[in-house]
């Protein structure tokens, strides 16, 4: 039997490193087939999900806009915004080899490939079973994923957002740097921003603290952890208000 799950409505951040091996970049199915398998899972627990999809693996704008000449900063970010779109593509075409009913929404319109975001549309989707999945970030440029995901999570009143890494969570420094840093169970918005940690962009955890949308931070790779996350089980690191932090956190 299906695990009840404490949030109905789940918007899912997963980066573009999800969408190849460690190291490299691309597509690979057999990581994309990583996260396949577990959102299915999920949404077998009836539980209403929204993917918003990165797309580093393939071009991070505001780099590419750094090193490139003869690109502007805007153009850059565009190229980048269409990386989401093929890692959405990619993930929506896996989904529904496994049977998963999915929709393809772009902040870009794109007739082609992807219906445009419209909230009430995704909203009946999602109330319908299917797998929302929304590409192109917001649609203009100088806005990361991250920012999509928290304004997305907004707009479709999602109960939480989950952030699908390959850490077991937030840190209080780079674990790779200091053997000895901390792993945080609960912090607060306000720490996560007074101490610069690397969670989400800045603008992203305003928008979470503004609505009070925890977010849960997790390592997706072990297998079953998304089901677990929405299940509610303390895995990862999640970020509240100040007021909703236990005591022995």
């Amino acid at each position: 039997m299906a695990q009840s799950a404490p949030y109905k409505r789940v918007l899912l951040k997963v980066s573009g490193e999800c969408f190849c091996r460690s190291g490299e970049s691309g597509l690979s199915m057999a990581e994309i087939g990583v996260l396949v398998d577990q959102i299915k899972a999920v949404t077998e627990q009836g539980v209403e999900l929204a993917i918003v999809c990165g797309g580093g693996n393939i071009l991070r704008g505001k780099q590419f806009a750094d090193v490139s000449r003869g690109i502007k900063q805007p153009t850059a970010h565009y190229m980048g915004m269409l990386a989401t779109v093929i890692n959405g593509l990619a993930l929506q075409d896996a989904l529904e080899s496994v049977d998963v009913p999915t929709r393809l929404q772009s902040s870009i319109p794109m007739d082609s490939v992807a219906e445009p975001f419209i909230r009430r549309r995704c909203d009946r989707h999602l109330e319908k079973g299917r797998v929302v999945i929304l590409a192109a970030g917001t649609g203009r440029p100088f806005v990361t994923t991250d920012t999509a995901a928290a304004l997305g999570a907004r707009e479709i009143e999602a109960d939480v957002v989950l952030k699908a890494t390959k850490v077991d969570g937030v840190y209080s420094e780079d674990p790779l740097k200091n053997p000895h840093a901390v792993l945080y169970s609960e912090i607060s918005y306000a720490d996560v921003l007074s101490q610069n940690l690397k969670v989400m962009d800045v603008t992203a955890i305003h928008h979470c603290q503004e609505a009070e949308i925890p977010i849960v931070v997790f390592n997706y790779q072990k297998p079953g952890n998304i089901a677990r996350a929405v299940a509610g089980e303390r895995i990862g690191t999640r970020v509240l208000p100040a007021t909703q932090i236990s005591s022995n956190a």
